[in-house]
């Protein structure tokens, strides 16, 4: 684990680029930023119970191009979630 890495506090373009995200994800799918960071908070919560994970580089999305169906277009999450190890240290 990279301790430096840990401690390193986000460029304010990086926390722009992120905030930015977020709204667009949410305007696609008419889902409030504060509801995208709270099931980013869920996600990052229930996973890190069985494994360390870098809640700082995690990304969500929501997008309407998944469904089943011809011509469905539900909501779909997709997570991106690096995984630090595989084995939670107690």
């Amino acid at each position: 684990m990279r301790l430096p890495k840990l401690f390193k506090r986000k460029a304010s373009g990086e926390v722009a680029k992120d905030r930015l995200k977020i709204l667009l994800i949410s305007d696609r799918v008419n889902c409030s930023p504060e509801m995208l960071d709270l099931i980013k908070q869920d996600i990052a919560r229930v996973i890190s119970r069985y494994m360390m994970i870098d809640t700082e580089n995690m990304e969500i999305q929501i997008s309407k191009t998944g469904g089943y169906g011809i011509g469905s277009k539900n909501p779909s999450l997709y997570a991106n979630i690096p995984i630090l190890d595989l084995h939670k240290s107690s």
